[in-house]
């Protein structure tokens, strides 16, 4: 669904990515673990079109999207959660979650998607008129979430989803992401915390400084050696 190929990135002077090549196959629940300034972030906002490509290629369902900006992406079908939220905290909930739906012209759809978004998540239906900026840190996760399931996307690429949440929180986000794969959704994640994803996830990579050291099923990764040294505390 998703193939990155010879992937080079550069701020400036500084290669960031490495002739990084991974792929996410409908369906599945992918991971890219690495400890912070790894490169994991850089990675996942050149797949969404935030961050040029300067060598390689990205292909979504066969066709060729690396010179594509980021709304035409979301427009194919890949919704974007951002690391630290980017919610709108002057808007309100709804109007957060309208300004997801800014490709969608019927009225009556977008009443639709947010009754669903709605539905899935009732806090935020209880909260539809509060500004964003005044909701904890996990609920404007959620929201996030909510925000970027609007336009129905076939891939979900989710970075740092755990970052600054408290640990019930986490767990609660990293089950909504299985549940939505599960539903049908192909999710790639980027995750400083290997410990969680590597539990949900159908496959793995690790990345360090800008390239892929390991990769294999996730049950594989969490019994590599680096990893479990580096990443899971053992």
């Amino acid at each position: 669904m998703l193939k990155l190929q010879d992937a080079e990135i550069f701020y400036g002077q500084m290669e960031v990515i490495k002739k990084v090549s991974l792929e996410v196959k409908q369906g599945e629940l992918v991971s890219v673990i690495g400890a912070n300034g790894a490169g994991k972030s850089t990675l996942i906002k050149a797949m969404m079109g935030l961050v040029k490509i300067k060598h390689g290629k990205l292909f979504y369902e066969g066709e060729d999207i690396t010179d594509y900006p980021a709304w035409k992406r979301a427009e194919l079908g890949i919704g974007y959660v951002p690391e630290g939220r980017r919610i709108f905290g002057d808007l309100t909930v709804e109007e957060n979650l309208k300004m997801g739906a800014y490709k969608i012209k019927d009225k009556a759809q977008i009443k639709k998607n947010l009754e669903k978004a709605y539905d899935m998540f009732p806090k935020l239906s209880e909260r539809r008129n509060q500004l964003a900026r005044t909701m904890s840190g996990g609920e404007q996760q959620i929201l996030a979430i909510s925000r970027a399931l609007i336009l129905e996307p076939r891939l979900l690429l989710i970075d740092e989803v755990s970052m600054g949440l408290m640990p019930i929180m986490v767990n609660y986000c990293f089950s909504l992401i299985k549940e939505l794969n599960q539903q049908g959704i192909t999710v790639l994640v980027v995750e400083q915390n290997a410990n969680k994803v590597l539990k949900i996830a159908d496959r793995g990579y690790l990345i360090e400084t800008g390239q892929i050291m390991v990769e294999g099923t996730a049950e594989s990764l969490r019994r590599n050696d680096v990893v479990l040294k580096a990443y899971l505390g053992e």
